[in-house]
Protein backbone atom coordinates (compact mmCIF):
# COMPACT_ATOMS: atom_id res chain seq x y z
CA UNK A 1 0.00 0.00 0.00
CA UNK A 2 1.06 3.14 -1.13
CA UNK A 3 1.83 5.86 2.36
CA UNK A 4 -0.82 8.56 2.65
CA UNK A 5 1.31 11.15 1.46
CA UNK A 6 2.04 9.89 -2.12
CA UNK A 7 -1.42 8.55 -2.83
CA UNK A 8 -2.85 11.96 -2.19
CA UNK A 9 -0.28 13.56 -4.69
CA UNK A 10 -1.26 11.08 -7.22
CA UNK A 11 -4.90 11.30 -7.56
CA UNK A 12 -4.70 15.19 -6.61
CA UNK A 13 -2.99 14.90 -10.19
CA UNK A 14 -6.48 14.28 -11.76
CA UNK A 15 -8.07 16.65 -13.61
CA UNK A 16 -10.28 17.64 -15.78
CA UNK A 17 -9.89 17.28 -19.84
CA UNK A 18 -10.35 20.82 -20.44
CA UNK A 19 -7.97 22.14 -23.51
CA UNK A 20 -4.71 24.24 -22.57
CA UNK A 21 -4.55 23.70 -18.95
CA UNK A 22 -5.16 21.74 -15.84
CA UNK A 23 -8.29 22.29 -13.48
CA UNK A 24 -9.24 20.94 -10.22
CA UNK A 25 -12.68 19.36 -9.65
CA UNK A 26 -15.34 21.16 -7.45
CA UNK A 27 -16.36 19.76 -4.81
CA UNK A 28 -19.77 17.08 -5.18
CA UNK A 29 -22.87 17.58 -3.25
CA UNK A 30 -24.15 15.56 -0.62
CA UNK A 31 -26.98 14.73 -3.02
CA UNK A 32 -24.60 13.96 -6.04
CA UNK A 33 -22.36 11.32 -3.89
CA UNK A 34 -25.26 9.97 -2.68
CA UNK A 35 -26.59 9.02 -6.34
CA UNK A 36 -23.13 8.52 -7.68
CA UNK A 37 -23.39 5.54 -4.96
CA UNK A 38 -26.14 4.56 -5.70
CA UNK A 39 -25.88 4.34 -9.51
CA UNK A 40 -21.89 2.19 -8.85
CA UNK A 41 -23.29 -0.12 -6.21
CA UNK A 42 -23.98 -2.90 -8.02
CA UNK A 43 -20.73 -2.35 -10.60
CA UNK A 44 -18.42 -4.21 -8.08
CA UNK A 45 -18.90 -6.61 -4.90
CA UNK A 46 -18.07 -5.65 -1.42
CA UNK A 47 -14.41 -7.44 -1.63
CA UNK A 48 -13.88 -5.58 -4.47
CA UNK A 49 -15.06 -2.13 -3.58
CA UNK A 50 -12.68 -3.12 -0.04
CA UNK A 51 -9.71 -3.76 -2.17
CA UNK A 52 -10.46 -0.14 -3.95
CA UNK A 53 -11.11 1.57 -1.13
CA UNK A 54 -7.96 0.75 0.53
CA UNK A 55 -5.52 1.26 -2.88
CA UNK A 56 -7.33 4.97 -3.07
CA UNK A 57 -6.79 5.74 0.72
CA UNK A 58 -10.87 6.19 1.08
CA UNK A 59 -11.89 5.60 4.84
CA UNK A 60 -14.94 3.49 3.96
CA UNK A 61 -17.12 1.43 6.54
CA UNK A 62 -16.59 -2.09 6.67
CA UNK A 63 -20.03 -3.12 7.22
CA UNK A 64 -23.89 -1.75 4.99
CA UNK A 65 -25.13 -2.20 1.83
CA UNK A 66 -22.44 -1.13 -1.18
CA UNK A 67 -24.07 2.17 -1.46
CA UNK A 68 -24.23 3.51 2.05
CA UNK A 69 -19.99 2.14 1.73
CA UNK A 70 -19.19 4.21 -1.11
CA UNK A 71 -21.24 7.08 -0.52
CA UNK A 72 -19.33 7.18 3.43
CA UNK A 73 -16.22 6.50 2.05
CA UNK A 74 -16.57 9.38 -0.79
CA UNK A 75 -17.94 11.95 1.45
CA UNK A 76 -14.94 11.81 3.97
CA UNK A 77 -12.61 11.86 1.61
CA UNK A 78 -13.79 14.87 -0.35
CA UNK A 79 -14.27 16.48 3.25
CA UNK A 80 -11.01 15.81 3.86
CA UNK A 81 -9.07 16.69 0.07
CA UNK A 82 -11.61 20.16 -0.05
CA UNK A 83 -12.13 19.03 -3.65
CA UNK A 84 -13.85 16.68 -6.14
CA UNK A 85 -10.44 15.05 -7.47
CA UNK A 86 -10.72 11.82 -5.51
CA UNK A 87 -13.70 11.18 -6.40
CA UNK A 88 -13.56 11.53 -9.64
CA UNK A 89 -10.78 9.21 -8.98
CA UNK A 90 -13.14 6.45 -7.73
CA UNK A 91 -15.37 6.84 -10.71
CA UNK A 92 -12.75 6.54 -13.22
CA UNK A 93 -11.32 3.31 -11.13
CA UNK A 94 -15.06 1.45 -11.16
CA UNK A 95 -15.70 2.27 -14.80
CA UNK A 96 -12.49 0.88 -16.26
CA UNK A 97 -14.09 -0.78 -18.85
CA UNK A 98 -12.16 -3.93 -18.31
CA UNK A 99 -13.74 -4.92 -15.06
CA UNK A 100 -16.85 -5.25 -17.22
CA UNK A 101 -15.44 -7.82 -20.07
CA UNK A 102 -18.50 -10.21 -21.07
CA UNK A 103 -21.04 -7.34 -19.55
CA UNK A 104 -21.07 -4.89 -22.15
CA UNK A 105 -24.57 -4.02 -22.29
CA UNK A 106 -24.29 -3.51 -18.10
CA UNK A 107 -21.48 -0.92 -18.54
CA UNK A 108 -23.33 1.19 -20.90
CA UNK A 109 -26.45 0.66 -18.92
CA UNK A 110 -24.28 2.11 -16.22
CA UNK A 111 -22.15 4.91 -18.17
CA UNK A 112 -26.09 6.36 -18.93
CA UNK A 113 -27.60 6.52 -15.85
CA UNK A 114 -24.01 7.62 -14.32
CA UNK A 115 -23.67 10.61 -17.00
CA UNK A 116 -27.16 11.43 -16.02
CA UNK A 117 -26.10 12.30 -12.25
CA UNK A 118 -22.67 13.64 -13.70
CA UNK A 119 -23.79 16.36 -15.84
CA UNK A 120 -25.12 18.14 -12.90
CA UNK A 121 -21.34 18.57 -12.33
CA UNK A 122 -20.78 19.24 -15.26
CA UNK A 123 -18.54 16.17 -15.93
CA UNK A 124 -19.23 12.93 -18.11
CA UNK A 125 -17.94 9.23 -18.25
CA UNK A 126 -16.84 8.65 -21.91
CA UNK A 127 -16.57 5.22 -23.65
CA UNK A 128 -12.61 4.49 -22.06
CA UNK A 129 -14.14 4.96 -18.57
CA UNK A 130 -12.24 8.54 -18.60
CA UNK A 131 -13.70 11.82 -17.00
CA UNK A 132 -14.64 14.46 -19.40
CA UNK A 133 -15.68 18.25 -18.36
CA UNK A 134 -19.25 19.56 -20.17
CA UNK A 135 -21.58 22.24 -19.81
CA UNK A 136 -23.22 21.51 -16.64
CA UNK A 137 -26.69 20.65 -16.62
CA UNK A 138 -29.22 22.60 -14.46
CA UNK A 139 -32.31 20.28 -14.83
CA UNK A 140 -33.32 16.57 -15.55
CA UNK A 141 -34.00 17.16 -19.37
CA UNK A 142 -30.85 19.04 -19.76
CA UNK A 143 -29.27 15.78 -17.63
CA UNK A 144 -31.03 13.09 -19.59
CA UNK A 145 -30.08 15.08 -23.09
CA UNK A 146 -26.23 14.88 -21.96
CA UNK A 147 -26.49 10.93 -20.88
CA UNK A 148 -28.87 9.86 -24.12
CA UNK A 149 -25.91 8.63 -26.66
CA UNK A 150 -28.90 7.05 -28.63
CA UNK A 151 -31.32 9.77 -28.94
CA UNK A 152 -27.97 11.98 -30.07
CA UNK A 153 -26.64 9.39 -32.35
CA UNK A 154 -30.14 8.76 -33.96
CA UNK A 155 -29.82 12.72 -34.55
CA UNK A 156 -26.96 12.68 -36.02
CA UNK A 157 -27.83 9.80 -38.38
CA UNK A 158 -30.73 11.98 -39.68
CA UNK A 159 -33.10 9.07 -38.84
CA UNK A 160 -37.06 9.56 -40.35
CA UNK A 161 -39.09 11.76 -37.81
CA UNK A 162 -41.45 9.38 -37.20
CA UNK A 163 -38.58 7.16 -35.04
CA UNK A 164 -38.42 9.98 -32.99
CA UNK A 165 -42.33 10.75 -32.50
CA UNK A 166 -42.81 6.97 -31.22
CA UNK A 167 -39.68 6.68 -29.06
CA UNK A 168 -39.58 9.62 -28.00
CA UNK A 169 -40.42 8.95 -24.30
CA UNK A 170 -38.33 5.70 -23.65
CA UNK A 171 -35.27 7.59 -25.65
CA UNK A 172 -34.94 10.13 -22.99
CA UNK A 173 -35.00 7.88 -19.97
CA UNK A 174 -32.27 5.43 -21.71
CA UNK A 175 -34.42 2.42 -21.80
CA UNK A 176 -33.08 1.07 -24.88
CA UNK A 177 -35.74 -2.34 -24.41
CA UNK A 178 -38.80 -0.22 -24.70
CA UNK A 179 -37.72 1.98 -27.85
CA UNK A 180 -37.20 -0.84 -30.20
CA UNK A 181 -40.49 -2.41 -28.97
CA UNK A 182 -42.08 0.90 -29.52
CA UNK A 183 -40.00 1.34 -32.85
CA UNK A 184 -41.74 -1.38 -34.48
CA UNK A 185 -44.81 -0.96 -32.78
CA UNK A 186 -44.95 2.65 -34.40
CA UNK A 187 -44.39 1.00 -38.00
CA UNK A 188 -47.40 -1.31 -37.44
CA UNK A 189 -49.25 1.55 -36.39
CA UNK A 190 -48.72 3.76 -39.32
CA UNK A 191 -49.73 0.99 -41.72
CA UNK A 192 -53.04 0.60 -40.20
CA UNK A 193 -53.87 3.90 -39.93
CA UNK A 194 -53.13 4.18 -44.00
CA UNK A 195 -55.05 1.40 -44.57
CA UNK A 196 -57.45 0.95 -42.16
CA UNK A 197 -56.96 -2.33 -41.19
CA UNK A 198 -56.82 -3.64 -37.83
CA UNK A 199 -54.73 -6.52 -37.64
CA UNK A 200 -51.10 -6.87 -36.81
CA UNK A 201 -47.73 -8.76 -37.87
CA UNK A 202 -47.54 -10.64 -40.97
CA UNK A 203 -51.24 -10.80 -41.09
CA UNK A 204 -51.00 -7.42 -41.52
CA UNK A 205 -48.04 -7.24 -43.87
CA UNK A 206 -49.87 -9.84 -46.12
CA UNK A 207 -53.22 -8.04 -46.53
CA UNK A 208 -51.60 -4.63 -46.73
CA UNK A 209 -48.52 -5.48 -49.41
CA UNK A 210 -49.05 -8.96 -50.97
CA UNK A 211 -51.55 -11.28 -53.33
CA UNK A 212 -53.28 -10.00 -56.03
CA UNK A 213 -54.88 -7.02 -54.30
CA UNK A 214 -52.29 -5.39 -52.26
CA UNK A 215 -53.59 -2.45 -50.23
CA UNK A 216 -50.25 -0.67 -50.94
CA UNK A 217 -47.74 -0.41 -53.49
CA UNK A 218 -44.21 0.71 -53.47
CA UNK A 219 -44.14 0.99 -57.07
CA UNK A 220 -46.03 0.90 -59.84
CA UNK A 221 -46.12 -2.99 -59.54
CA UNK A 222 -45.91 -3.19 -63.71
CA UNK A 223 -42.61 -4.80 -63.81
CA UNK A 224 -42.05 -8.43 -62.49
CA UNK A 225 -38.85 -6.31 -61.03
CA UNK A 226 -41.30 -4.08 -59.38
CA UNK A 227 -43.22 -6.82 -58.15
CA UNK A 228 -39.89 -8.45 -56.86
CA UNK A 229 -39.20 -5.21 -54.76
CA UNK A 230 -42.64 -4.96 -53.15
CA UNK A 231 -42.27 -8.70 -52.25
CA UNK A 232 -38.69 -8.02 -50.67
CA UNK A 233 -39.99 -4.93 -48.85
CA UNK A 234 -42.90 -7.07 -47.38
CA UNK A 235 -40.54 -9.81 -46.15
CA UNK A 236 -38.08 -7.16 -44.66
CA UNK A 237 -41.69 -5.81 -42.56
CA UNK A 238 -42.21 -9.05 -41.82
CA UNK A 239 -38.54 -10.10 -40.50
CA UNK A 240 -39.24 -6.55 -38.54
CA UNK A 241 -41.99 -7.80 -36.80
CA UNK A 242 -40.98 -10.97 -36.15
CA UNK A 243 -37.73 -10.56 -34.85
CA UNK A 244 -38.11 -7.16 -33.23
CA UNK A 245 -41.70 -7.29 -32.08
CA UNK A 246 -42.81 -10.85 -30.68
CA UNK A 247 -39.91 -11.24 -29.17
CA UNK A 248 -39.46 -8.30 -27.02
CA UNK A 249 -42.72 -7.85 -26.75
CA UNK A 250 -43.30 -11.18 -24.86
CA UNK A 251 -40.34 -12.05 -23.94
CA UNK A 252 -39.15 -10.30 -19.58
CA UNK A 253 -37.08 -7.51 -20.13
CA UNK A 254 -33.97 -9.00 -18.06
CA UNK A 255 -33.69 -11.94 -20.95
CA UNK A 256 -34.01 -9.81 -23.92
CA UNK A 257 -30.89 -6.95 -23.63
CA UNK A 258 -31.08 -4.36 -25.86
CA UNK A 259 -27.40 -2.95 -26.61
CA UNK A 260 -26.91 0.72 -27.94
CA UNK A 261 -25.41 -0.58 -30.80
CA UNK A 262 -28.92 -2.97 -31.84
CA UNK A 263 -31.09 -0.08 -31.01
CA UNK A 264 -29.05 1.93 -33.55
CA UNK A 265 -29.19 -0.64 -36.15
CA UNK A 266 -32.75 -1.18 -35.22
CA UNK A 267 -34.02 2.03 -35.24
CA UNK A 268 -32.14 2.58 -39.07
CA UNK A 269 -33.92 0.00 -39.95
CA UNK A 270 -37.28 1.57 -38.95
CA UNK A 271 -36.26 4.81 -40.56
CA UNK A 272 -35.34 3.20 -44.19
CA UNK A 273 -39.01 1.47 -43.65
CA UNK A 274 -40.81 4.82 -43.00
CA UNK A 275 -38.75 6.60 -45.94
CA UNK A 276 -40.11 3.79 -48.07
CA UNK A 277 -43.16 3.84 -46.60
CA UNK A 278 -43.41 8.25 -47.72
CA UNK A 279 -43.48 7.05 -51.25
CA UNK A 280 -46.28 4.39 -51.11
CA UNK A 281 -49.55 4.77 -53.22
CA UNK A 282 -52.97 3.48 -52.23
CA UNK A 283 -54.36 0.96 -54.64
CA UNK A 284 -57.66 0.83 -56.35
CA UNK A 285 -58.62 -2.26 -53.86
CA UNK A 286 -61.03 -1.78 -50.91
CA UNK A 287 -59.54 -2.74 -47.63
CA UNK A 288 -61.71 -5.39 -46.67
CA UNK A 289 -64.41 -4.73 -43.89
CA UNK A 290 -63.70 -7.64 -41.10
CA UNK A 291 -61.79 -11.11 -41.58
Amino acid sequence: MLPQAMVLFAVIRFRFRVPGGEVTIPKFTPDQIEQIARCLADARTHATYTDLFERLNIAAPGQGPKWFRVREGLTARQARDGVGNNVGAFIEEVMTPVAFTGRADEYEETRTRLNAILAFAGLSVDKAGKLNAIKTSHTLDEAESAANELREKLLARNVHAQVLIYCRPELTDGNYFHAVLEAAKGVAERIRQTTGLTTDGADLVDRAFCGKAPLLAINTLQTDTEKSEQTGFANLLKGLFGTFRNPTAHAPKVKWPVSVQDALDLMSLVSYVHRRLDGTARTHHRTPTSR
